[in-house]
This record gives C-alpha cells, structure tokens and sequence, in this order.
C-alpha cells in the first residue's frame, strides 16, 4: 500500500502555526484581517466561503466576509474592493471564483492591491513569483502542494516532475515554485491535448494532477514508486450516497495508487491545504503592510 499523505493532518499543523503567528501579531497590536468577497449563491463556494470565515475566527483573525446577489454590477463590486484596498483593518482579500458571468473577473484581481491579493493572481505577484522575488504573495493550493512534499519528505531536488493542468490558479504557479532554487525540480507541463500524455507522466517522479476531470488518469500514467498529487475535486453521480454524488480526485484512485510510494486521497489531501494556505498569505500580507517582521 502506498503511504497517504494527509491533507487533514497536516493542515492542521500549519493553521496551529498561525495561530501562534497571529497571537504574536496580536501582542504588537495588530490583528491580521481578511475580507471574502462572494457574488452570487453558488452553494459549493458559499461552503467554501463560510468554512474560510471559520477558520479565520478560530485563529484569532478580524474576518469579514461579503455576499452579494448574483445581479451585483461590475461597478459595484469594484467599489467594494476600492474600500477593501484602502481598509487598513483588511490585509488579506479574496473575490471567489468563479463569479456571474457579467462580472470580469480579470479587471476584478487587477484592481486589487497587490499587497492583499491573498490569492496571489495579480500579475505584480505572478512576476515576483516568476522572478523568484520574496515580497509576491503565492496561489494558495500550489503553494498546499508545496507543503505536502515537504511534510512526508518527498525528494523533490532533481526528481522529474510533470504537472497535468495549466491553469494560472495551479498548473502555471506549481511549475514555477517547483523550479525555484533550491527546489530544482525538473518540470513538465502537460494538459488534455498532449500527444501520448500517459508517455509522458510515466516519465514523472512526481505527478501533479490539476487537469478538473474526473479519473483522468490511471494506473496506465503512473510509474511505479511515484508520488502522485491529486488536486482535483470533481463531482459524479452516486445513487448510494445521501447527497445523489461522491467527490473524486482527477487521478482514478483504486488502478493509480498501488503503484504509488505515495498519493493524495479525494477528499482529504489537497482541499485542506489550500485554507491553510490562503491563512498563512493573510498573515504574510500583514506582516509586509505593517512591518511586523517574524521574530528571531
């Protein structure tokens, strides 16, 4: 059996660090704060947001959050983050995607301060992270990814990596962090159109599955003694569970994970991290606004 990197477990252990964080921050007088904006009534993303706002809460961290009707104007949204960008109680913002479609959603990110796109999708945090410069704030799940390789001490230096997806949400940002010195793994990007893409993953040490189709990829894309990262989270129809569907990764699970060293499960692998993530860019961004640097 393969080793299964808890997502849970090790979510948990970074939002215990940033609780000490934000305790520390709170003894300067400052309290990291994080503004969720959500327009429309999508019930996944309202999940998503009142589970964002919890955790927040949990921590010890100033939390807002804004639900607006779906028939919310472009205008109106960008108001909204004009206030948010000059709040100076706000260090962190993050608009849930995707919004209506009458919403744009790039003019949406490049109007945000850059210093709290917690997100990290403005093109100055893009940049910085193409530059390997230390001051961009870094997409929550790639950076996730990041922290489960390090957590079960998967070798990354040197491995081959292939990253199936080419999103700038993960697939674009992942190949870069796992570029970085210091990391210097060597990466492909593949997606749904790559010639004999199963040639390609069996080439990988570490596959990164971020394509948002379900069971894409089977024990045919594997190698064997890989370690695979599932980040998708896909719903299929299941008429034996109470909800009508079951979540599933973009990896088919049962043929995949046999000949892994290790793999994320769907759910409880990737979901968890991102969270963590997104509370760990909150406190970083208030560190940079207010100068209050981690302590020695």
């Amino acid at each position: 059996m393969p080793v299964l990197i808890d997502g849970k477990k090790t979510a948990a252990r970074c939002l215990e660090e940033s609780a000490r964080d934000i305790a520390e921050l709170r003894e300067c007088g400052v309290t990291p704060g994080l503004a969720v904006v959500l327009v429309g009534s999508d019930p996944a993303s309202q999940a998503y947001v009142r589970s964002k706002d919890k955790t927040c809460r949990e921590l010890g961290m100033y939390s807002r959050k804004f639900e607006l009707p779906a028939e919310t104007s472009q205008t109106d949204v960008l108001a909204l983050i004009a206030e948010l960008n000059a709040d100076p109680a706000i260090h962190g913002i993050l608009v849930q995607s995707p919004p209506p479609a009458h919403i744009n959603e790039r003019e949406i990110i490049l109007a945000l301060d850059p210093r709290k796109d917690v997100d990290g999708f403005h093109p100055l945090n893009v940049a910085a992270l193409a530059m390997d410069a230390p001051d961009g704030l870094v997409p929550c799940t790639p950076l996730g990814c990041m922290e489960l390789l390090a957590a079960y001490d998967i070798p990354v230096r040197g491995a081959r990596a292939v990253i199936v997806g080419r999103s700038l949400i993960v697939g674009k940002p992942m190949a870069l962090l796992l570029l970085r010195k210091g990391t210097d793994a060597t990466v492909t990007i593949a997606h749904s159109r790559t010639k004999d893409l199963a040639a390609v993953t069996r080439e990988a040490d570490i596959v990164i599955a971020a394509i948002g189709r379900p069971n894409f990829l089977n024990a045919g894309h594997i190698r064997d003694g890989a370690t695979v990262i599932d980040v998708g989270i896909n719903r299929i129809a299941d008429a034996n569970s109470p909800r009508g569907y079951r979540l599933v990764g973009d990896v088919d699970f049962e043929s995949a994970a046999p000949k892994c060293h290790a793999i994320t499960p769907v759910p409880g692998g990737v979901g968890p991290m991102t969270i963590a993530m997104l509370m760990r860019n909150t406190i970083r961004a208030c560190r940079n606004i207010t100068g209050q640097t981690p302590p020695a």
